[in-house]
């Protein structure tokens, strides 16, 4: 049986909206079940983040300048 807990968080209401929108659910609870679920298992919510690989290019190019 899997154990189920409860977590609250706060968010700004143009947050939670966006949220809604973007996973297509109404409820609050939804959204972010949806959100976080898809979080867990999306392959590109684990790699580093764009930017930081853009700065790590562009360092590796200032450096052979």
């Amino acid at each position: 049986m899997t154990k189920i807990v409860h977590a609250q968080t706060v968010l700004p209401e143009n947050v939670l909206e966006e949220l809604k929108k973007k996973t297509g659910e109404t409820a609050t609870k939804d959204a972010i079940a949806k959100a976080v679920e898809h979080y867990l298992i999306c392959p590109y919510t684990h790699q580093e983040p764009l930017e930081k690989r853009l700065e790590e290019v562009i360092k590796k190019k200032q450096k052979k300048e």
